[in-house]
């Protein structure tokens, strides 16, 4: 009788290494994968980042090339930065890899009295307020990271 009650109690450790190494090992696979997760992503915001800083310079070569460029936008509308021997502002959406850039050009107001940009006033055609937002999806949610600077026609006189 000794011997089984052994037999079984020694089954009972076996059981239990083995749930406490199984566990021991799923625990590992799951911090594993929520690093390589946020690995992913942190490499997506980078990537992002720099897109955005490009969009910005996109913009401003468009400028530098004719303020016409720029201030004959439609306000409200989406254009995509497009490289063609030089930076266009295309209606075509495009992709950079898992990445969509957009550039929005808002007109900008200006205090009749202080000459500060405002939400109401006088329309100032020598500045726009410029958006550069790039999207992409992750983990099947839609990222979006924007910059937003205000651009002023600086070679007229």
């Amino acid at each position: 009788m000794k011997k089984t009650a052994e037999k079984g109690f020694m089954m009972v450790e076996v059981v239990i290494a083995i749930s406490i190494i199984v566990v021991s090992v799923l625990a590992a696979m799951s911090v594993t994968q929520k690093s390589i997760s946020v690995s992913r992503q942190a490499l997506h915001i980078s990537q992002a980042s720099f897109l955005l800083e490009e969009g910005a310079e996109a913009v401003r070569i468009v400028r530098d090339n004719s303020w016409n460029n720029i201030s004959s936008l439609t306000s409200a509308t989406d254009y995509y930065p497009v490289f063609s021997n030089s930076w266009v502002l295309a209606t075509i959406p495009t992709t950079v890899g898992i990445f969509t850039r957009k550039v929005n050009v808002s007109n900008v107001n200006r205090d009749a009295s202080t000459e500060d940009i405002a939400s109401s006033g006088i329309d100032d055609p020598g500045t726009k307020l410029i958006t550069v937002t790039v999207s992409w999806i992750e983990s099947g949610v839609v990222i979006n990271k924007t910059l937003s600077f205000y651009l002023m026609d600086i070679f007229s006189s």
